[in-house]
C-alpha cells in the first residue's frame, strides 16, 4: 500500500470563509470576542466546510474495537473478554458513551477492527484485521501492512458516512490494555518519561501500576520505534483501534469533516495522524480533558484546546456527544443571531450602553 496517499488532498482550513465568518461574528449584536470559545468554533467549522452558515445534521461517534495481546503481560484491570462484552454492549446503548449518545441524538458506528472473538450482530461494522495484536513486550504488535489497513478502514469509514450526510463525527475506542499501547507510543513520539506518560489506565493497584511501567519501559527497548517515523511507532508499539482512528482524523480531513477527540486513547491517535500531516490538527475539537495522565501532554503537541472539564476518563467517546452540543450551539450563534444592521440597532448607541455613558 502506497503510504503517501494516505495524506493526499488534505488542504488547509478555508480562509476566505473564516474572514467572512469572523466579519459576522464580529458584527452580531454583542461585543467583539464576548462569545468566547463558541464564536472561534464557529469560524473553525466556517474554515472546515466552505461555508458561512453550517447546520450539523447527522452526527456520529465512530468506536474501534480491538484487543491487545499485550494484556498477556498483566497490564490491565480487568479481562480481555471485556472488550467483545463492552463491543456489543455499545450496539445495544447502555453504555456511557451509548446513554450520551442517545441523549444527544447522535448515532454510534461500532467497529470490530482486530476483536480477539468473534460476534455476529447485524449493527457491528466487521472490519477485523485479526484476532488481536501481538504482545508488544515481546515483538511488534502488527505488520507495517496492517497497521497502513487499519489507517485505510478508517479513512474509507469517513467516507462513506460523509456519503450518507453525516456532518459532524467523533472517535472512541474500546480495546482492554490499550492505554499500555498509547504509553508506549506517547513516550515514543514525544520522548517524555515513563512517569509523566502512564496511568493507571481503568484502575490498577499499586502493584500493577507499577508491573505496568516495567513493561512499558520493555516495549520499548525490544521494540526500539524511530521517533520520526509516525508509522513505525504504530505498528510497532501501538493497536488496531489506535490506527483505525488515526484513519479517521485523516479522513475527517481530507473529506473535510470536523472531528471530536474524546479521552487519551483517541487523543493519541490525533497525535499520530498531525505527525503524518500538520494539518489534520485544524479539523480537530477536543472534547474534554481527561484526568488520564498523559492526556494534557498530547494536547500540547497538538496545541488544541478542550472544550469541557468534567473530570472524566472513561473513554469510549463518551465526551464527543457531549462536544457536540456545544458545537452545534456555536453555529446556532453565527445562523441565528442578528447584526447590528439586520436588529436595527445604531453602533453608537449600543456602544455608549456598554460604556455605562447612557
Amino acid at each position: 500500500m502506497q503510504e503517501a496517499c494516505l495524506i493526499e488532498d488534505i488542504e488547509p482550513l478555508n480562509e476566505k470563509s473564516m474572514a467572512e465568518a469572523k466579519e459576522r461574528m464580529d458584527n452580531l449584536v454583542k461585543p467583539i470576542g464576548s462569545l468566547g470559545k463558541l464564536e472561534k468554533m464557529s469560524i473553525k467549522l466556517s474554515g472546515i466546510t466552505g461555508e458561512l452558515y453550517n447546520n450539523i445534521e447527522k452526527k456520529a461517534v465512530i468506536i474501534m474495537c480491538s484487543d491487545n495481546g499485550v494484556c498477556e503481560e498483566g497490564v490491565a484491570s480487568a479481562p480481555q473478554v471485556v472488550t467483545a462484552t463492552q463491543t456489543v454492549n455499545f450496539i445495544k446503548g447502555v453504555t456511557g458513551v451509548g446513554v450520551l449518545a442517545r441523549h444527544n441524538n447522535c448515532d454510534l458506528k461500532v467497529v470490530d477492527i482486530g476483536i480477539n472473538e468473534e460476534i455476529n450482530h447485524s449493527e457491528l461494522i466487521n472490519c477485523k484485521i485479526r484476532k488481536g495484536t501481538s504482545n508488544i513486550a515481546k515483538g511488534e504488535a502488527m505488520t507495517r501492512e496492517e497497521a497502513l489497513t487499519a489507517i485505510r478502514i478508517g479513512i474509507d469509514l469517513v467516507s462513506k458516512l460523509k456519503n450518507e450526510g453525516y456532518n459532524l463525527i467523533g472517535t472512541g475506542e474500546m480495546g482492554i490494555g490499550n492505554t499500555t499501547s498509547s504509553s508506549s507510543i506517547l513516550i515514543a513520539l514525544t520522548g517524555c518519561t515513563i512517569e509523566e506518560a502512564v496511568g493507571r489506565g481503568a484502575g490498577l493497584t499499586d502493584e500493577a501500576f507499577e508491573k505496568k511501567k516495567k513493561v512499558i519501559k520493555k516495549v520499548l527497548e525490544i521494540n526500539k520505534p524511530n521517533i520520526n517515523d509516525p508509522i513505525e511507532v504504530l505498528h510497532k508499539v501501538g493497536g488496531f483501534d489506535i490506527a483505525g482512528l488515526v484513519g479517521v482524523y485523516l479522513g475527517a480531513a481530507k473529506y473535510r469533516m470536523p472531528v471530536v477527540i474524546d479521552g487519551f486513547i483517541s487523543a493519541i491517535a490525533a497525535l499520530i495522524a498531525y505527525r503524518l500531516n500538520n494539518v489534520t490538527k485544524d479539523f480537530m475539537f477536543p472534547s474534554h480533558i481527561s484526568i488520564e495522565k498523559g492526556y494534557n501532554l498530547v494536547l500540547s503537541e497538538l496545541g488544541l484546546d478542550p472544550i469541557l472539564d468534567l473530570s472524566m476518563r472513561l473513554g469510549e467517546g463518551s465526551g464527543c456527544p457531549l462536544a457536540f452540543n456545544i458545537l452545534e450551539a456555536s453555529t446556532k450563534i453565527m445562523n441565528e443571531m442578528a447584526t447590528f444592521e439586520e436588529g436595527n440597532v445604531d453602533l453608537n448607541d449600543y456602544k455608549g450602553l456598554w460604556e455605562g455613558k447612557i
